[in-house]
């Protein structure tokens, strides 16, 4: 199981590839859905999800903010099942060539 809490980067991966990364962040990509669902300040969420400071580090935390969040949809959209169904990434294919089923 990811952790719940883990540290994150000034920005998210941009690998067309599920990275280690990925798995390790689950939990932030599912909290950082649930917010944008729920529209969310983007400073909250920075806050709260992120733990950065958009007070003190506002450049550091939206260009965070934004490739998490960024992030997260692709992930949602293309590569999520992979990432639960196999607990690992799969660097042999992109995540735009994978097949999901039911799609």
């Amino acid at each position: 199981m990811p952790p719940l809490d883990p540290d994150v980067a000034n920005l998210a991966p941009s690998d067309p590839v599920l990275t280690v990364y990925d798995k390790v962040h689950a939990v932030t990509y599912m909290r950082m859905l649930d917010a944008d669902a729920e529209g969310a300040d983007w400073r909250e969420v920075a806050r709260v999800v992120l733990r950065l400071d958009p007070e003190r580090e506002s450049d550091r935390a939206r260009r965070a903010f934004e490739s998490h969040r960024a992030r997260a949809k692709r992930v949602a959209r293309q590569g999520y099942r992979n990432l639960l169904r196999h607990g690992r990434p799969r660097a042999t294919r992109p995540l735009s060539k994978r097949r999901v089923s039911g799609s």
